[in-house]
């Protein structure tokens, strides 16, 4: 099981190297892939993921980066493709786009966008969006892309209930939180998941804060990679073990 971890958080104090800096920290450590989650207009400020990956992709050259996940529904199809051609030209083959529907009122407050029908406006807009991948036009006009990142990205799914198996049949991939789901319910959604026949599976936002057991976490993360996960990403939050103590808690 290969080993990730998100970026961030950025305190209010902190210098404008700080991401960059954690990006090329993460990597030396032997850390496989840089995440990057999305939340706005929750009483605290999160760096945009596609900024965020920006740079990390510049300072670690040699390391996956994703989205864990972008809400898709909060955006035109145009204006996320232009965002994501535009990541995919400074990170190469490196990128995975991982997205979802949302499930926080007021994200879509704070962009202006409708909460109640995010499920069918997150199937719309991921229909255009892989249009837009393949050829670089779509319903509002034509980015006129790089030949090199046409086709886009793969595209990872991150949801519960109903939408694993859909993960499995229309995507490259399924993220999966572990924030708010116990082991047990991770574990029993993979099953589905794998069953279902699907390709890679991800356990996201498995939180470090301080305090945070390292043996406890030792055999957390070997239950993921028991359950036939491909990769568990670690949210180091301020205080928490350090990122070289949990990266050895993975066989590489």
């Amino acid at each position: 099981m290969r080993l990730g971890a998100l970026l961030g958080p950025v305190p209010g104090d902190a210098p404008p190297t700080l991401l960059a800096e954690q990006a090329r920290m993460l990597a030396g450590e032997g850390f496989e892939s840089l995440w990057s989650a999305q939340a706005v207009g929750r009483g605290f400020m999160m760096t945009d993921p596609f900024v965020a990956l920006g740079v990390a992709a510049t300072v670690a050259e040699d390391v996956e980066v994703g989205t864990a996940v972008v809400q898709a529904p909060l955006y035109e199809p145009m204006d996320l493709a232009h965002r994501v051609f535009s990541l995919q030209q400074v990170s190469g083959d490196r990128l995975v786009l991982g997205v979802g529907a949302g499930s926080t009122a007021s994200d879509f407050g704070a962009f202006g966008r409708p909460f109640e029908t995010r499920f069918e406006d997150f199937t719309t807009c991921v229909e255009a969006l892989r249009e837009i991948f393949q050829t670089g036009a779509g319903a509002a006009g034509n980015l006129s892309p790089w030949p090199s990142v046409l086709g886009g990205p793969p595209l990872l799914f991150g949801t519960w209930g109903h939408g694993v198996e859909r993960a499995a049949g229309e995507f490259d991939g399924w993220i999966a939180s572990a924030h708010y789901r116990t082991e047990e319910q991770v574990v029993e959604a993979h099953r589905r998941y794998r069953e279902a026949g699907g390709g890679r599976a991800v356990v996201s936002t498995i939180m470090l804060p301080a305090g945070t057991d390292l043996g406890e976490l030792r055999e957390r993360l070997g239950r993921f990679a028991d359950a036939g996960f491909d990769d568990a990403v670690v949210f180091p939050l301020p205080g928490g073990p350090r990122p070289a103590a949990v990266r050895r808690l993975v066989d590489r």
